[in-house]
């Protein structure tokens, strides 16, 4: 029987179907079970969708997935092992109407491949841009209408977006994680405290992100003779004493806790480190809004 392509306008219903299958999925990986994730176009509220309910549960141990095969049959699943996906366990149920489908991966998976990253990547890409989002209902809506009994060519119709959507995606989750290991790093240092009766310290607090991937912090110094340094200025002097000198991104908290900028002399001393740091972004709030490093100076 071919299946017919039947793209709809976004149902409240499919969160609720999505727990659950989710529960029921649960209760048969046990505790091989590290997470259930909805996934794909259901999961993203307001996003027109074929209504099959994309589930990726992460595990532990794929082997032991593979020996709960029959406890899925029993579930009414299909079992079809890896399916043409290296290092995945594709179940799916309804038949040629499908109502859902899972695909399992092991939690080593997130350091091999990037499964795991790849799905939530556009999944929350997709729920934090709704304008992405709309774009992307619109074409499968109109691909639907264009070929409803012609799957392969649905596929192929939105396989262009798709690929750019997943890299558009996974550039800003990677660039979301940088920021919070970054604030992270700064937080974990930020707080003045008096070292002694002539000098303190971490009114002012910085995180360095260096091209190479390493994070190096810093924290403000004042003394009475005015022989201090600044945060970023005392970051960056950790950076080039670890053999670094390329910042790709950099956060400053202030004493009142918001994100502040370099001030005009760091600016300076920053830039003499290596040109390469005009492209830095710095953060102008905990909102996210960034910018280039010197377009905000």
């Amino acid at each position: 029987m071919v299946q017919f392509v039947n793209v709809k306008e976004y149902n409240p219903d499919w969160k609720k179907l999505f727990e659950e299958e989710a529960e029921l999925i649960r209760s048969i990986l046990g505790d091989n079970c590290k997470a259930v994730h909805h996934i794909g176009s259901t999961a993203v509220e307001g996003l027109a969708a074929k209504p099959i309910i994309d589930i990726m549960p992460v595990v532990a141990d794929l082997a032991a997935v593979d020996e709960a095969a029959e406890l899925f049959k029993n579930a009414g699943y299909e079992y079809m092992g890896e399916f043409g996906m290296p290092g995945r366990r594709y179940l799916r149920k309804g038949g040629v109407e499908r109502t859902h489908q899972v695909h399992i991966f092991s939690e080593e998976n997130e350091g091999v491949c990037h499964d795991i990253e790849r799905h939530l990547a556009v999944r929350d890409y997709l729920r934090a841009n709704p304008e992405v989002a709309e774009e992307y209902g619109a074409l499968k809506s109109r691909l639907a209408r264009k070929y409803p009994y012609d799957i392969e060519a649905y596929c192929d119709g939105k396989d262009a977006f798709v690929q750019s959507l997943e890299m558009a995606a996974l550039k800003w989750s990677r660039d979301r994680r940088e920021w919070a290991m970054l604030y992270k790093a700064t937080a974990e240092v930020h707080g003045k405290k008096r070292l002694s009766p002539f000098m303190d310290a971490g009114k002012v607090s910085a995180a360095l992100l260096s091209a190479e991937g390493n994070v190096y912090v810093g924290v403000s110094i004042e003394d009475l003779k005015g022989l201090g340094m600044c945060a970023e200025r005392n970051a960056a002097a950790n950076m080039i004493t670890n053999g670094e000198q390329q910042i790709k991104k950099m956060i400053i908290i202030a004493e009142d806790g918001k994100c502040t900028i370099p001030c005009g002399e760091c600016k300076d001393f920053l830039l003499q480190m290596d040109r390469f740091n005009e492209k830095a972004e710095v953060l102008l709030s905990l909102q996210e809004n960034k910018a280039d490093f010197l377009k905000n100076l």
